[in-house]
């Protein structure tokens, strides 16, 4: 599983023209699933992420996680997060798990951040989104489990 985790003072994520999902203050994850993974790399990324520290405490230092500070998440399925460039002019998709099988576990890394107090707001599985971001920093990391 892969993420890509972005600070943001404010995102939304918008389906034919609605708006599906937004937030103020807190993280906008684009999220990847892998072929072979499972309940637990779901699991376990949705905590290393809620934990991570990269907001800002007094002095400016990145010390606080989304769950120290009440901040929001807005996740959205990105399957070409498992995409190879490596060879050739077009990417392959090999490693992307099928949305038979990414689906309920992109759901299960939701389930999981909403378990753990956060707000949690979403973009529409295999849907093609239009994604807004005001990126805070910028800070970006690309995170795997």
């Amino acid at each position: 599983m892969k993420a890509v985790v972005q600070r943001v003072t404010r995102a939304s994520v918008e389906v034919e023209g609605v708006i599906v999902g937004r937030i103020e203050e807190g993280m906008l994850i684009l999220l990847g699933v892998l072929e072979g993974d499972g309940k637990r790399e779901a699991r376990q990324l949705a905590e290393r992420i809620a934990r991570f520290r990269f907001f800002r405490d007094d002095q400016g230092r990145m010390n606080h996680s989304a769950l120290d500070t009440g901040r929001a998440a807005l996740v959205v399925s990105q399957f070409t997060l498992a995409a190879d460039g490596r060879k050739g002019r077009r990417p392959s998709f090999d490693r992307a798990a099928p949305p038979e099988q990414a689906e309920p576990l992109y759901e299960e890394f939701v389930g999981c951040l909403r378990e753990l107090g956060l707000c949690c707001e979403t973009g529409r599985f295999g849907a093609m989104m239009s994604v807004e971001i005001c990126n805070d920093g910028p800070v970006t990391f690309v995170l795997e489990e």
